[in-house]
């Protein structure tokens, strides 16, 4: 073997090494289009998605524009993030596309208004677990983790204060989800009038975060995050990660038996 084949052959060893090391555990596709409220929080947002990625090392690509949800480009990720969208966003293919998405085994993970989109599609609403109702004013309430064994609660006492825009939840469209988070409305005022609707609140049990292995997929849900300051917080971002880790991967519960 000659001199220069022997280089070639290491090189093509190194690029190959190289492409492993460098390749990210997973692929996200963030999506924030927005049709009726837009939050001012989406940017916070982006940027806490934008460093959680490096942190993490998988790829996120941020979009708004619903063309994009085709088999096609979907082919590319493992989950996709409908952070603080609102309304009607996706046409009848764009729907479609997403549902054979899920049905081949991939992940969805929703933030905040994500149950405040797409009224109109009955799929869409089992996935994302319960509808959104109404809200009061934002307020400092009593936050409880009610199940430890989704990941990325870690960080999170049993009980806490947390303030934040607490949504009013229409009843459960699905018979499978896992509630793993919860909020004392005895701790806040629920009550909300916009005339048009009115809010008494859920009563004793009041969901907040929950998750559901779903039509071949998975889907990952959060009340939380209305406000730009809550991506600052720690316990919110590993909180979300744990269920975008688990969303792409189907990886991560954690086993509490003795």
């Amino acid at each position: 073997m000659n001199a220069f084949l022997a280089r070639l052959i290491i090189f093509s060893v190194f690029l190959g090494y190289s492409s492993l090391t460098l390749a990210k555990q997973f692929n996200v596709l963030l999506f924030t289009k927005t049709v009726g409220w837009h939050h001012k929080s989406i940017n916070a947002a982006v940027s806490a998605f934008e460093e959680m990625a490096e942190n993490h090392h998988f790829d996120l690509d941020w979009q708004e524009d619903a063309n994009l949800i085709s088999d096609q480009n979907l082919a590319r990720f493992d989950v996709v993030v409908f952070l603080q969208t609102t309304g009607d966003i996706l046409n009848a293919k764009q729907q479609e596309a997403m549902e054979r998405f899920i049905r081949s085994g991939k992940g969805f993970v929703g933030i905040h208004s994500a149950a405040d989109t797409e009224y109109d599609w009955p799929w869409y609403g089992k996935m994302v677990g319960h509808r959104f109702v109404i809200h009061p004013v934002i307020q400092t309430a009593k936050l409880s983790v009610i199940n430890r064994s989704f990941p990325g609660l870690e960080y999170f006492p049993d009980e806490v204060l947390w303030t934040d825009e607490w949504y009013e939840y229409g009843p459960a469209l699905s018979d499978h989800l896992t509630y793993i988070m919860s909020v004392d409305e005895s701790s806040y005022d629920p009550k909300a009038d916009w005339g048009r609707v009115k809010g008494e609140g859920m009563g004793e049990f009041h969901p907040i975060a929950w998750y559901q292995e779903y039509d071949g997929g998975r889907a990952f849900y959060t009340g939380l995050g209305h406000m730009p300051a809550t991506y600052g917080n720690k316990n919110f971002i590993e909180h979300i990660f744990g269920g975008l880790y688990w969303a792409a991967t189907g990886k991560g519960m954690i086993n509490n038996e003795p």
